[in-house]
């Protein structure tokens, strides 16, 4: 049990949809509800500021492992999150201007509120965007909205990725092979969809083996699932039908830990996953990271316990 109950507030998609044998996020309310915390819960759209406080209205809340019955809702109530210990910042992207809003508005708690993930750093290391702090541990990278820029790019490279640089889940990954003839028509979808530049990738044969998922916590590596693609299928994402499998650590897996989590440490991103194909950094997801209930039924880790002890740490 932990020393002191915590006061805990989690900012998250609605709790009615959720799978709880996958979602992270049930899972880190579940054991903060075992350590004697105290949980309440809100969705996004209702976080607010007015006259000096960060308001947010939503419900106490009490999870259980019971399919369909996962969970219990006290009283709808708007309270003052600075009288919180800690605040989850657990949505899903996509990274839109409504996700950065809620960032700036749960950035004012700072004085008062341990924010989980730090939400300044949230802001400024999207998932996409933070790897190309490490060049030396990416495959091959470019960020641009240019169609000639990223035609010359595949030209060099012949086979590569294109997906939109703030998306989630495997949405709207494409793999544009040497053969491929679909650059202009994809170009054109994601430009007529919005305005922010596209991110293209090498592409990585060793992903047809997995794309492993590694889990940190405070900088530190406690495990990885491997995502497997579905037949015909080059995304990994669990989304999208991609299996997990049971896989251990390798020298190049610690080597990109130990790279990368003295930053992470730095910036309080306690709960982080990054995704490594081959030997290859590809993503290092910081806004809504999941895989911690694979890890724990592969591995036997309480991964949702090292977060909790991390953050009691703090407080």
């Amino acid at each position: 049990m932990a020393a002191k109950s915590l006061r805990v507030a989690i900012q998250m998609d609605p709790i009615d949809r959720i799978n709880i044998n996958a979602d992270s996020t049930f899972r880190i309310s579940e054991e903060a509800q075992a350590r004697g915390h105290e949980l309440f819960y809100y969705t996004p759209d209702n976080l607010m500021f007015r006259e000096g406080r960060v308001l947010a209205e939503g419900w106490p809340l009490t999870v259980r492992r019971e399919e369909g019955n996962h969970f219990t809702l006290g009283e709808r109530q708007v309270v003052d999150l600075s009288t919180f210990d800690v605040v989850w910042l657990r949505q899903d992207p996509p990274f839109d201007m409504g996700y950065i809003t809620t960032t700036h508005l749960l950035d004012l708690l700072a004085d008062t509120t341990l924010v989980v993930n730090d939400p300044f750093w949230v802001r400024n290391y999207p998932e996409k965007l933070l790897v190309l702090s490490f060049p030396e541990l990416t495959p091959p990278t470019m960020i641009a909205r240019s169609l000639a820029a990223l035609r010359d790019f595949k030209t060099e490279h012949g086979d590569i990725i294109l997906k939109p640089l703030y998306g989630n889940g495997g949405a709207g990954v494409f793999r544009l092979d040497a053969n491929d003839r679909n650059l202009s028509s994809l170009h054109e979808l994601f430009t007529g969809m919005s305005r922010e530049p596209l991110i293209a990738q090498k592409y990585l044969p060793a992903v047809t083996k997995g794309d492993k998922r590694v889990i940190l916590v405070d900088g530190e590596p406690v495990g990885a699932i491997n995502r497997v693609p579905a037949e015909g299928e080059t995304r990994s994402n669990m989304h999208v039908g991609g299996r997990p499998e049971k896989v251990e650590l390798t020298a190049r897996d610690r080597e990109i830990c130990s790279a990368i989590g003295p930053l992470l440490r730095e910036k309080g991103q306690i709960f982080v996953g990054i995704d490594v194909i081959g030997d290859y950094l590809t993503e290092i997801n910081v806004t809504s990271p999941t895989g911690i209930q694979e890890l724990e039924r592969f591995d036997g880790i309480n991964v949702a316990a090292k977060i909790w002890e991390a953050i009691e740490a703090r407080r």
